[in-house]
């Protein structure tokens, strides 16, 4: 898989592409312990069902941080790249903190987004919603990789998923750099104080919104909220699954086959 560099006169924005399909789809990762373009082949296998219809990118967050990165910039950003890239009435699906920078996208530039799909999200990260993340931030901040990694596994995946995991994540824990410490905490703490529900009604696009019961990152009051925002409106979905942890997206069967389906309809 081919790794490729957007460069701005700002930044510089890591993403791949592949599948062939006609229409373009784009995929914003959440938060992540390090860079998602070291698991592209990954990716591309799990959104294999999508390839024939869709062409997909997926975008990492820009290469040179500044020391405060907020949840709006990286959307601006990114939004930035597309425009770059030539692309437009897009499929954008985001999953947690990639959700947020993808709403803050489909409210802010209207004209990129023809539909939106958010996965374990929200439009708002106050204190309370914050906390899992701030538990992260400081054992990063600690150098701490071994607690930072199976504090991240157990919070993502459900039990049984995170004691099979857990073997990978102290692998990860031996492996992560000063530098992707760093870029970890920046990109986290970009999520405090989040706030767009105030703008949630400029929405013209249709939305579906993926959450989980037992969300222990974000809660599942987080996408009942954007339900509750959104429910006067005629294109807007809702689908809540249980057992699944906050990393559905990653770990429920049939997560991109719903996806799919709401794509299509």
């Amino acid at each position: 898989m081919k790794i490729e560099t957007l460069r701005t006169e700002r930044f510089t924005m890591d993403y791949f592409r592949f599948g062939y399909g006609g229409k373009n789809l784009v995929i914003l990762p959440g938060l992540s312990l390090r860079s998602v373009m070291g698991a592209a082949e990954a990716i591309a296998e799990a959104y294999r069902p999508l390839e024939d219809r869709y062409t997909i990118w997926v975008f990492d967050r820009r290469g040179n941080l500044p020391e405060e990165y907020p949840v709006t910039e990286m959307a601006e950003d990114t939004a930035e790249a597309l425009h770059l890239l030539g692309l437009e009435k897009l499929c954008i699906f985001g999953a947690s903190q990639g959700g947020m920078i993808a709403l803050c996208i489909a409210v802010r530039h209207p004209e990129l987004v023809e539909k939106l799909v958010l996965g374990s999200s929200s439009a708002r990260v106050e204190e309370a919603r914050y906390r899992v993340i701030e538990a992260w931030v400081r054992l990063a901040e600690a150098g701490d990789r071994r607690g930072l990694c199976l504090a991240f596994g157990r919070d993502v995946y459900p039990p049984a998923v995170f004691e099979a995991c857990r073997q990978l994540l102290l692998d990860t824990a031996a492996s992560l750099t000063e530098e992707e410490l760093a870029r970890f905490v920046i990109l986290a703490r970009g999520t405090r104080g989040f706030d767009l529900t105030a703008e949630l009604e400029r929405l013209r696009c249709p939305v579906l919104a993926i959450g989980v019961v037992e969300d222990e990152v974000l809660d599942s009051d987080a996408t009942m909220e954007i339900a509750e925002r959104l429910e006067q409106k005629p294109d807007f979905r809702l689908y809540m699954y249980a057992g699944y942890g906050h990393a559905a997206f990653d770990t429920a069967p049939d997560y991109k086959q719903r996806i799919l389906r709401f794509l299509e309809a």
